[in-house]
C-alpha cells in the first residue's frame, strides 16, 4: 500500500506539472497556488481511502469529496460551516461562477487577469484531471493512458492562444508525464523481485537499473525532438495577426490567422509589419472622396499598467442598417457622405475589416461580420478578412479649431469620460501634463498643447529601431529619449491626453497609399499606421496624428491638427495646387530631413510609389553556394584520402636506392636495403583504399576474412570478367597478407595500378545511381563518420557511467543501508 500511496502523490504532482502551459494565458500565478491546494486535498483523500482499503469506486467518491472541499476552501461563498464544509448555497455559488465564466472568456484575451470565474474554471478542470489521472495510474494501473487527460489540459492554451504556446511549459508537462511512467515502472519491478544487469549481476535497490537508464535517455531524446521539431519546421509556429504571439510587443509581422479580436495585440502586429524588409500589398481601396483620411480597422482603448490593450468588441450585424452618426453640432463641423470599395489581399488575415470612420451602410458582407458603433470597427468571431471584397458608404467629418474649442467638457458621470480616462499613475507623465496644460481653459487647447509637444523642435525623431511597448515605463522612456515610431507617438499622446482628464484612445489602420489617379489607393505593410483619437463633447471622436508627417508614407494633416514641423505657410501663387488634406507641401522628396528618415525606414523617396528594397538574389546565390559546399564535403574528403594513399602506393618505396660511381665515372643505382616499415604502411594504405572502394560500390566486406580469402572471393564473384582486375586484387591481397603476417613485406610491386584496375572493374559492373553516390556522397566516408560519432558517444557514456559509479559511493540510500564506500 505504501507504494500505491507514493504513486498517487506522484500522479498528483505530474498533473500539476502537466498544467504548466496554462501559465501562458494567465497574468499571475494565482491559478497555480489554488490548483496545488485542490490537487493536494484530492491526493490526500485518495491516500486515506486506500489506507482504509476502500474499493475503486470508494476511492473515486473520496477524491470527489476532496475536490469539493478544496474548491470550497479556495473559492468560499461565505455560507460554509466551519469555513470549509460546503452548504447548498456553496454549490449555488459554484454555479454562478461557472455561469459567469462563459461571458468572461469572451471579454478577456490573453493574458487573463485574476478573475474568480476563470480561476474557478481552471482549478476545477485541473482537479477533475487529477482524479482521472489517479484512477488510471493507481486504480487501473494504466499510467500510459493518463497522458490523455494531461493532454486535455495542454490543449486549452493551444486553442486559446493566438500564437504557438511557448516550448518551456510543454517540456515541464512532458517531464511530469515521464516521471509518472518511471515511478510506475520502478514500483512494478520492485514488486516483481530482484533486478539484474545484462551480465547477470545483481543490482541493489540503491543502484539505477541499466534498462531504466536507457529508457530515461530515450525519453530525454524524445522530448527534445518533440520540442525542437516544431521550431525548425516551417509553418508549425505562429505566422499582420499571428505575429501577435504573446503580446510582448515584438512579433514577426507575418499575416496570420483569424480569431477573437479581443486576443489581438495590434501593437505587436504593427511593429512586426513595419520591421519587415519585404513590401507586401495588403489592401486596395477605391473611394470618391478627393482627399480621404486614414483607413482604420482596430482600436486599443483599455489602458492597463502594462500598456494599451484591445477590448473585446460587441455589436450588431454589419449587413443591416448601421446607426447613422448624429449631426456633429453647429458651425465649424462639416459632414460629407462618400462611398468606398475595398479589396483585401490574401496577405492580410485577421478578424477585422478595414473601413473609413463612421460607416453608415455596407454591401457584400454576411451576417458573421458585426459593427461596434463605439469602437467604429467591423469584426467577426467566425471569419477573417483574407480575400474579402466589399463596399460601404461613410461620413467624413471635418472640424474647425473654433468648433472644437467651443465643445463643452464632459460631465463627471459621463460613461465615456469614466472609461476612457483611466490612467495608471506615472509621476513623470503627470508632471509633464500639468506643465503642458497649465493655463489652458478648454479641452481643445489642452489637446493641442500636448499634440504640439511631439515636434522636431522639441527634439522628437522617428525611428523603427526602438522598443515598441506601451507600458508606463515604455512611455516614460519614449518621453525621455524622444525617439520612436507611430505606435509610441499615438500611445504616448493618448496617455497624456487621458492624464489631462480627456477621453483618448489609439486607432490602427493605413495611411494613404499610392494613388493610381482614379481614386484607387494601394496599401502595403509600409502604410500600416497608428494615431490618436480624442473625444470632444457633443462632437465625438476626432483624430490627431502626432507622428512626424515627413516620416510617414501617405501622412495626412488637417486644420485642427496641422503639421507642427512645417515651416511658415506660404500663400500659393495663382495656378498652384496645395497638398491634399492639409499636408505640408514643403515636406517633399527634396527635404533633407525626410531623406534621412525615409532612408532609415528603407522607404522610397519622392511620391507614394512602390518601396525600393535591397535585392534578394545575392542571398539566394550565397545560400545555394553554401549548400553545394556542404554537399561536396564528403566527396572532397574521399578525394583527399585517395590522393594521400595513392602517394604512398604509387612507387615501390620499400627499396632503398643509392648512387655509386661506375668504372667510367658515371653514377649507377644499386639496392642497398629494404625499409620494411614503409612497405607495410604502403600495403595497409592500398588495402584500406580497396576496402573503401568496395564500400562505395556496395560490395560485401567481411572483416573476418583474411586478405587472401577476400581477394579470391572478389576474383571469383565481382571481378571474374576482368583478368587485369583479378591480377590486381590478388596482388593487393598478397601485399596486405605479407604486411600483416610475414617477417618481410612484399616489395618491388606497384600497387596503384592494381587499385585503379579494381576500381574500374567495380565501376563498370555498378549501376548509374551507385556510381553517382560513390562520386558525390561516398558511403565509405559517411560510414567512417558514423563510426566516429558512435565511438565518441560510447566514450561519453562510459565516462558518464564511471563518474556516476564514483558518485554512487556516497549515495545516501547506500550509506543508510550501512554499506561502506569502496
Amino acid at each position: 500500500m505504501t507504494a500505491h500511496r507514493n504513486l498517487g502523490f506522484v500522479a498528483a504532482a505530474a498533473t500539476l506539472l502537466a498544467a504548466a502551459p496554462l501559465s501562458a494565458i494567465f497574468e499571475r500565478w494565482t491559478w497555480l497556488v489554488q490548483a496545488a491546494i485542490v490537487v493536494a486535498v484530492v491526493a490526500g483523500a485518495a491516500a486515506l481511502s486506500r489506507l482504509a482499503r476502500a474499493p475503486l469506486w470508494g476511492q473515486v467518491l473520496a477524491m470527489l469529496a476532496g475536490l469539493t472541499l478544496g474548491l470550497t476552501w479556495v473559492f468560499p461563498g461565505g455560507t460554509e460551516f466551519f469555513a470549509f464544509v460546503p452548504t447548498p448555497a456553496t454549490f449555488a455559488h459554484f454555479g454562478d461562477l461557472l455561469s459567469a465564466s462563459l461571458p468572461d472568456m469572451r471579454s478577456y484575451g490573453v493574458q487573463v487577469p485574476d478573475v474568480d470565474s476563470l480561476l474557478f474554471l481552471a482549478v476545477l478542470g485541473i482537479g477533475a484531471v487529477a482524479i482521472v489521472v489517479d484512477v488510471l495510474t493507481v486504480g487501473l494501473r494504466r499510467p500510459a493512458l493518463a497522458g490523455l487527460p494531461m493532454l486535455a489540459i495542454y490543449s486549452v492554451p493551444v486553442a486559446v492562444y493566438v500564437d504557438s504556446v511557448p516550448a518551456t511549459p510543454f517540456v515541464v508537462g512532458a517531464c511530469g508525464y515521464l516521471w509518472l511512467l518511471v515511478t510506475d515502472n520502478v514500483d512494478r519491478v520492485r514488486r516483481f523481485g530482484r533486478r539484474f544487469t545484462g551480465e547477470g549481476r545483481d543490482v541493489d535497490v540503491w543502484e539505477a537499473s541499466p534498462l531504466a537508464a536507457a529508457g530515461r535517455r530515450l525519453a530525454v531524446v524524445g522530448v527534445a525532438l518533440a520540442v525542437a521539431l516544431p521550431l525548425v519546421v516551417p509553418g508549425m509556429t505562429g505566422g499582420l495577426m499571428s505575429a501577435v504571439g504573446n503580446g510582448t510587443g515584438t512579433g514577426n509581422g507575418r499575416p496570420g490567422q483569424g480569431g477573437s479580436p479581443g486576443r489581438i495585440d495590434l501593437f505587436a502586429a504593427l511593429s512586426g509589419q513595419l520591421n519587415q524588409t519585404e513590401v507586401t500589398e495588403l489592401v486596395k481601396v477605391t473611394t470618391n472622396e478627393p482627399a480621404p483620411f486614414y483607413l482604420r480597422f482596430g482600436v486599443a482603448d483599455e489602458l492597463r499598467p502594462d500598456g494599451f490593450r484591445v477590448r473585446v468588441p460587441t455589436g450588431r450585424p454589419a449587413n443591416r442598417n448601421l446607426p447613422d452618426p448624429a449631426e456633429r453640432g453647429g458651425r465649424g463641423v462639416e459632414q460629407q457622405r462618400y462611398r468606398a470599395s475595398v479589396e483585401v489581399s490574401k496577405n492580410l488575415n485577421m478578424p477585422l475589416l478595414p473601413v473609413y470612420a463612421e460607416p453608415v451602410k455596407t454591401e457584400d458582407l454576411g451576417g458573421n461580420w458585426l459593427y461596434d458603433p463605439n469602437l467604429q470597427i467591423v469584426f467577426s468571431n467566425r471569419e477573417n478578412s483574407r480575400g474579402k471584397r466589399y463596399s460601404f458608404d461613410y461620413l467624413r467629418s471635418t472640424f474647425s479649431p473654433a468648433a472644437l474649442r467651443a465643445a463643452p467638457s464632459l460631465p463627471a458621470d459621463d460613461p465615456v469620460l469614466r472609461q476612457q480616462t483611466v490612467t495608471p499613475s506615472v509621476l513623470a507623465v503627470d508632471r509633464l501634463v500639468d506643465k503642458l496644460v497649465k493655463g489652458r481653459t478648454n479641452d481643445y487647447d489642452k489637446v493641442r498643447a500636448i499634440y504640439d509637444y511631439f515636434s522636431v523642435e522639441n527634439g522628437f525623431t522617428y525611428s523603427l529601431s526602438t522598443k515598441g511597448g506601451t507600458s508606463g515605463d515604455d512611455i516614460t522612456d519614449f518621453l525621455a529619449t524622444k525617439v520612436g515610431f507611430c505606435q509610441q507617438y499615438a500611445a504616448a499622446m493618448a496617455w497624456l491626453v487621458r492624464s489631462a482628464g480627456i477621453p483618448a484612445r489609439v486607432a490602427f489602420g493605413f495611411s494613404n497609399g499610392s494613388n493610381s489617379g482614379d481614386g484607387t489607393y494601394v496599401l502595403t505593410n509600409r502604410n500600416l499606421h497608428a494615431w490618436t483619437e480624442v473625444y470632444f463633447g457633443q462632437i465625438g471622436w476626432v483624430p490627431f496624428d502626432a507622428t512626424p508627417a515627413a516620416s510617414v508614407l501617405g501622412s495626412v494633416r488637417s486644420a485642427w491638427a496641422p503639421d507642427t514641423d512645417a515651416p511658415e505657410a506660404v500663400t500659393p501663387l495663382p495656378g498652384s495646387t496645395a497638398a491634399p488634406g492639409g499636408a505640408d507641401p514643403s515636406a517633399s522628396a527634396e527635404d533633407p530631413d525626410r531623406l534621412d528618415k525615409d532612408a532609415d525606414q528603407g522607404l522610397a523617396v519622392g511620391d507614394n510609389g512602390p518601396t525600393r528594397q535591397n535585392p534578394v538574389w545575392p542571398w539566394w546565390v550565397a545560400g545555394a553556394l553554401a549548400l553545394l559546399v556542404l554537399l561536396a564535403v564528403p566527396a572532397l574528403r574521399r578525394s583527399a584520402l585517395r590522393r594521400r594513399r595513392r602517394a604512398r602506393a604509387t612507387v615501390p618505396a620499400a627499396t632503398t636506392l643509392a648512387a655509386v660511381p661506375g668504372q667510367r665515372g658515371e653514377a649507377r643505382e644499386i639496392m642497398v636495403g629494404v625499409d620494411a616499415d614503409r612497405a607495410r604502411a604502403d600495403a595497409h594504405a592500398a588495402w584500406d583504399e580497396l576496402i573503401d572502394t568496395l564500400v562505395d560500390f556496395h560490395v560485401r566486406v567481411d572483416r573476418t576474412e583474411t586478405p587472401r580469402t577476400t581477394a579470391e572471393r572478389l576474383a571469383r564473384e565481382a571481378l571474374v570478367e576482368d583478368a587485369g582486375a583479378v591480377t590486381g586484387v590478388r596482388l593487393l591481397g598478397r601485399a596486405e597478407e605479407r604486411a600483416r603476417y610475414a617477417r618481410d613485406p612484399l616489395t618491388g610491386e606497384e600497387l596503384h595500378p592494381a587499385l585503379r584496375s579494381v576500381r574500374g572493374a567495380l565501376a563498370a559492373r555498378a549501376d548509374r545511381r551507385t556510381r553517382l553516390l560513390a562520386a558525390l556522397l561516398p558511403p565509405s566516408v559517411l560510414l567512417r563518420w558514423r563510426t566516429a560519432l558512435t565511438d565518441r558517444s560510447t566514450r561519453l557514456v562510459t565516462t558518464t557511467g564511471q563518474v556516476r559509479q564514483r558518485l554512487l559511493r556516497w549515495n545516501p540510500r547506500r550509506l543508510l543501508a550501512g554499506r561502506p564506500a569502496r
